[in-house]
C-alpha cells in the first residue's frame, strides 16, 4: 500500500496529523507493506524568514484578527497536541520559509529517511525553535537522522529538487487539495486534515481488504 501525504513543515496541523497517522500505523497489521511518501505543499512560498516576528504577529497579519486571538488559537492547538504526545512551543517558533526544508525532504526520500526527516523537521520547528531556512541547521538535522550529508548544502542551495517540489504542488492541484495535511491511500481514498487515529486505521484496513 502506498500512502502519499501532502504537508508543510510550518503547518501545526500537519505535525498533529503525522502523529495520529503514526499511531494508526503502529496498530495496522499490514504496516510492513506500507510505503509512505511525503509530498511538498507550500502554505506561503513568498514568506520571508524573519527572526523578529512571532508566529502570533504573522497569523494576526495574514488572518486579520487580533494577536490575542492568534495566541488563543495556538493554545488550543497546544492542548490538542499534548493529548497525543506533542509539545508545541509556539513562543519559540522561528518564522521561516520552508522551501529549503522541502528540498531536504526530497533528498531524504531518495536516501530512504523521509519519514524520519519529516518528524525531525517538525520537532525542530515547533518544539526547539530552530530556523529551518538555515542550510547549516538543515544539514545537522539530516545528519541526526542518519542521512549522508555529502554536498547536501549544495543540493539544497542550488534548488536541485525544485522540479520535484513543483510536481508535488501540481499533483495536489489535480487532486483538488486545498489544505494540508492531505493523505492519499493507493490513489483510491483520501483523508483531509488531522483526523482521529481511528479514521486513518479504518482507511488503511479498507484499502487492505480490497487488495
Amino acid at each position: 500500500m502506498k500512502i502519499e501525504i501532502w504537508s508543510d513543515i510550518a503547518c501545526p496541523f500537519c505535525y498533529m496529523g503525522k502523529r495520529k497517522f503514526d499511531l494508526a500505523l503502529a496498530q495496522f497489521e499490514g504496516r510492513e507493506d506500507v510505503q509512505i511518501e511525503w509530498k511538498s505543499f507550500l502554505l506561503n512560498p513568498e514568506l520571508k524568514t524573519d527572526p523578529n516576528r512571532s508566529i502570533f504577529q504573522y497569523l494576526s497579519e495574514i488572518k486579520g484578527f487580533p494577536e490575542g486571538q492568534a495566541r488563543q488559537m495556538m493554545t488550543q492547538i497546544t492542548d490538542s497536541g499534548s493529548a497525543i504526545g506533542l509539545d508545541y512551543n509556539f513562543d519559540q517558533v522561528f518564522l521561516a520559509n520552508t522551501i529549503k526544508a522541502h528540498q531536504l525532504l526530497h533528498e531524504a526520500r531518495i536516501q530512504g529517511f523521509q519519514h524520519e526527516m519529516e518528524e525531525r523537521l517538525f520537532e525542530a520547528h515547533f518544539v526547539e525553535g530552530k530556523n529551518i531556512d538555515d542550510v547549516n541547521i538543515l544539514v545537522n538535522l539530516a545528519s541526526e537522522v542518519g542521512m549522508n550529508t555529502t554536498a547536501l548544502d549544495v543540493k539544497i542551495l542550488s534548488g536541485q529538487f525544485t522540479m520535484d517540489l513543483e510536481a508535488d504542488i501540481e499533483l495536489a492541484q489535480q487532486f483538488g487539495v486545498r489544505g494540508v495535511p492531505f493523505f492519499v491511500f493507493d490513489r483510491k481514498y483520501a483523508v483531509s486534515g488531522a483526523q482521529e487515529t481511528e479514521t486513518f486505521l479504518k482507511t488503511m484496513e479498507q484499502v487492505w481488504t480490497e487488495k
